[in-house]
């Protein structure tokens, strides 16, 4: 009777000590691993969240950059169904894809790399997955390694001594000893770099003859960069793309036709170069890479041409991006 009245005590003490000692645990492993959350910038109204502060003609950066002065550098938005992190500080951009560049590796399936983006095959906004990997390896290796810009080194001094050999034509005819003559120097940067940019992936120049093409192509990748800019409804609230509320959808269609109509004129004139035997190794343009890595190949459900004309086109952007929006 008294070893079983022992037993008892030492069960119930037992059980006790157990169940304090976890909810000592619980309360510390609670409190000591909490998840901080950056705020919630504030004027969210209920289901759209901050929708209705991406409704104007502002550029989408621009309304973030001013949220930014307001909420400082890391803050939360909401968008319809999703919460979004937004970042303006360089230090913690680089701590984002750096120490935590897994969690941020991928990227949002919006309606500007679907249509404008060959359906996600621009790999700098397709979502992360083996299709990024293989064309990133194959840019990186191929295109932008230091020995194919070794390679283009006499592209770019070429068309630097023809855009100065354009001023000094200009300073010819327009210009004096004594006065000089006014240069618009933002825009002869832009062409500049345009020109080298072109020469560089698709073995294209705009001085001259070309400039009817030149403006069309310009004037393309202009829209094409602010449209990427522009918020697009269907991307927080998916059910109401087919609205398309401000006709968004309906340009980047119109600029994304414009493009390829041009990106793949330049690809028949590689293809009859190549055809031909006259694309020399040596001056050779990413377009005339690319033929030769690909070759007719599939990578992902993407066949070759499409691949050419994406990558090709955000390598441009690489070059040119900056000079876009100016």
């Amino acid at each position: 009777m008294v070893m079983d009245e022992f037993l008892l005590k030492t069960l119930i003490s037992s059980i006790l000590t157990f169940l304090i000692g976890f909810f000592i645990y619980h309360i510390k492993k609670t409190h000591g691993h909490r998840h901080i959350t950056a705020p919630q910038a504030g004027g969210a109204w209920p289901i759209i969240g901050h929708l209705h502060l991406f409704g104007s003609k502002q550029l989408t950066h621009k309304t973030l950059g001013m949220m930014a002065d307001k909420h400082g550098p890391i803050f939360t938005i909401k968008l319809g169904s999703y919460k979004v992190l937004i970042l303006s500080s360089s230090e913690m951009a680089k701590e984002c894809f750096t120490i935590h560049d897994k969690t941020f590796s991928t990227r949002p399936l919006v309606a500007a790399s679907k249509l404008m983006g060959y359906n996600y095959a621009m790999f700098g906004f397709t979502p992360y997955g083996p299709y990024w990997r293989e064309i990133r390896k194959l840019a990186t290796l191929e295109l932008l390694s230091n020995h194919r810009l070794e390679l283009l080194k006499d592209t770019r001094v070429s068309e630097v001594e023809a855009a100065v050999s354009e001023l000094h034509r200009l300073w010819s005819i327009k210009g004096s000893p004594k006065q000089g003559v006014l240069v618009d120097m933002k825009q002869w940067f832009g062409d500049l770099t345009q020109n080298i940019a072109l020469r560089m992936v698709g073995g294209k120049t705009y001085y001259g003859a070309g400039e009817g093409e030149a403006r069309r192509y310009k004037e393309a990748m202009r829209d094409w960069v602010c449209l990427f800019g522009v918020f697009v409804v269907s991307d927080a609230i998916p059910f109401l793309g087919w609205l398309d509320i401000d006709g968004h959808e309906k340009a980047m269609k119109k600029t994304a036709k414009k493009l390829d109509t041009l990106v793949e004129g330049w690809l028949e004139e590689h293809k009859k170069k190549r055809a031909l035997g006259n694309s020399g190794k040596e001056e050779q343009d990413f377009m005339d890479v690319m033929l030769n890595v690909l070759q007719d190949s599939e990578i992902c459900g993407y066949d070759s041409d499409t691949i050419i004309k994406a990558t090709c086109l955000v390598c441009f952007e690489l070059y040119f991006f900056p000079w876009l929006l100016l």
